[in-house]
């Protein structure tokens, strides 16, 4: 048995605390190195060791938090994240609000000094307890581990250990209306690590104590074990209207109908348009874009007075956020909207949306000439954004000057310049089923929307809050989940430049940890060019639009991968870019296209 003089409370309750959430199911665990948190570090580094967790090193814990969200998006397991005291704490708030908005299981575990330091100006010390409510399913401000424990029975390891099996379970949305961020704050005392027990790692029954059983105010003052504190926020039930029992909701055929998807929807959403025989209308982050069903165009045919002014029901899933158009009619007081339970916040644009944990399409006939009409306007609103295919004809054509235009024609199309559409389109074409696909929150999923056809392949987005923060590292979380075991693929990333810049910290890995294939697609047209859209660019002028919203810029972005280790590529055509996504990956890739302003 290791002496107990080398021995350390703080490492006790981190080995009690991080061994549960292990045994749990947690298998990813994302460190950013500190003084404060070193027991947690040294805990999970010791799991890594004995084969039972991955853990991932990042010094920013904005890039922390973001990788575990991505790690959770791909999963749907929470990552646990692990980080010291003060600052280091707020820079987790940007991913515990989109986890929170989007529904995304993630453990955030931050090392505190001990309560009597709290207020008196003691160093690198904040009140932290309640710093992310009330985003939280579950949160806890722990009791400083006093206790040595030398067989992994004594009290302090037994509630660490129930704590930890109800922090995992807050996390998958157990209790909830749905999973998101959970925050157990852990203020330790000096010594701050010691050596590991000899009962770490051996798994343990679940207990049949709750922490539930021993909830008390916050107060800055030591908690003895036996006693916790536990807040949240943001976790009841919706205050939308909503069916008394459990059996699904059975949607009459009678209403005209269309399928609205938003961010996260997934496959659910085409299957009850299938059903019902109903249009569908499917963000391109919905994972739900594909089918017989899917509507082309659908921005301008839901202002169509003949189509979209004749909605009477609206069946929504996940988030929409990417158009104006379904927010209207989302929000019309004459349209019946049913939203499905998903994993993000409550819908109720229109104040009368009633919300549903499944639904069912009853008996009858389809309205065939509502779908009908929907079709053949979807039809006329496609667009193909493929090369034109080379005539063969021509080019093996005896006429000198048939051949000699032919070739002409093909070389125009090889030189043409890319444009917006012929990215996304590239990068859409490029990823299959066992790939993944991320979208920033940049112009280019907006093009990406209004455009591309269908195709059933995995999509990711931060649309929770739809902020451009946390991109890069939300698609290496994906990838490193999406790839552990062996698994095939590659994660691309479509981001516009500023996105890139917001999160290029992300850039930067630990030698030594496993490298992900991962492309990230970069168009970038020197600043955020989103604006050129919006109503602000009817109202200022040129010099105002440079200097405080588009934020032009000259990075050089080869400099930059090279510095971060990244393979780099700048391509400006389209067959090179077919080229480049197509090739094989064997790591990290950065790939910039130069985009006209």
């Amino acid at each position: 048995m290791t002496d107990r003089l080398d021995r350390a409370p703080a490492t006790d309750a981190a080995a009690a605390l991080l061994g549960r959430l292990v045994d749990a199911g947690v298998a990813h665990v994302v460190v950013s190195p500190g003084s404060r948190s070193q027991a947690l570090a040294l805990a999970a580094a010791e799991l890594e060791a004995r084969g039972r967790v991955q853990v991932h090193v990042r010094i920013d814990e904005r890039v922390a938090g973001f990788t575990a969200l991505g790690i959770g998006r791909e999963t749907g397991v929470p990552a646990a994240v692990i980080c010291t005291s003060g600052t280091a704490v707020a820079n987790l708030l940007p991913a515990a609000l989109e986890a929170h908005h989007a529904g995304v299981p993630l453990l955030l575990l931050t090392a505190d000094r001990p309560p009597e330091l709290r207020g008196v100006g003691a160093n690198q010390t904040t009140r932290q307890p309640g710093i992310f409510s009330p985003n939280m399913r579950f949160e806890a401000d722990v009791p400083v581990p006093e206790a040595i424990d030398d067989d992994g029975t004594a009290e302090q390891t037994v509630m660490l250990r129930t704590l930890a099996d109800d922090a995992f379970a807050a996390a998958l949305g157990v209790g909830a209306r749905a999973a998101g961020p959970v925050h157990l704050n852990l203020p330790v005392r000096e010594p701050l690590a010691g050596a590991l027990p000899t009962w770490f790692g051996v798994e343990v029954p679940p207990t049949e104590a709750s922490a539930e059983d021993a909830i008390v105010d916050v107060a800055d003052e030591p908690q003895p074990w036996g006693a916790l504190y536990q807040g949240g926020g943001g976790v009841g039930e919706s205050d939308l209207p909503a069916d008394a029992d459990d059996a699904p909701t059975m949607l009459d055929r009678g209403p005209r109908t269309v399928v609205v998807a938003g961010a996260d929807a997934g496959p659910s959403a085409e299957s009850l348009a299938h059903a019902g025989a109903w249009p569908l209308i499917a963000e391109i982050v919905s994972g739900s874009r594909f089918g017989r069903h899917v509507v082309h165009g659908y921005r301008a045919l839901l202002t169509d007075g003949d189509l979209g002014g004749r909605i009477e029901r609206v069946v929504v899933f996940g988030h929409p956020t990417l158009s104006r158009e379904v927010t209207a009619v989302l929000s019309r007081d004459d349209v019946e909207v049913i939203a499905v339970r998903g994993p993000g916040e409550p819908l109720n644009l229109n104040g009368a949306t009633v919300a549903a944990d499944a639904v069912a399409v009853a008996p009858g006939d389809p309205d065939k000439e509502w779908l009908g009409a929907w079709m053949r306007a979807s039809r006329d609103a496609a667009v193909d954004l493929s090369p034109a295919a080379p005539d063969a004809d021509a080019l093996a054509s005896a006429e000198p000057e048939t051949r000699l235009g032919a070739i002409s024609a093909e070389l125009s199309i090889i030189r043409a310049r890319i444009d917006r559409a012929a990215l996304v389109d590239a990068v859409w074409r490029a990823t299959w089923p066992h790939d993944r696909l991320l979208f920033a929150s940049s112009r280019l999923v907006r093009v990406a929307d209004q455009l591309l056809g269908g195709k059933k392949v995995p999509v990711h987005a931060n649309r929770g809050l739809a902020g451009i923060d946390g991109t890069v590292a939300t698609g290496l979380g994906i990838a490193l989940a999406s790839q552990s075991g062996g698994a095939s693929g590659v994660t691309r990333v479509l981001s516009g430049d500023l996105a890139l810049l917001h999160d290029v910290g992300a850039l930067l890995l630990p030698p030594g940890e496993v490298e992900p294939r991962i492309q990230v697609i970069v168009g970038n047209d020197g600043g955020g060019t989103i604006f050129d859209g919006l109503e602000v660019a009817t109202v200022a002028g040129a010099d105002a639009m440079d200097r405080v919203l588009y934020t032009p810029h000259t990075v050089r972005l080869e400099q930059l991968a090279t510095a971060y280790g990244w393979e780099y590529q700048r391509v400006a055509t389209r067959s090179a870019l077919d080229q480049a996504l197509t090739s094989p990956v064997g790591g990290r890739q950065l790939i910039e296209v130069a985009l006209e302003r």
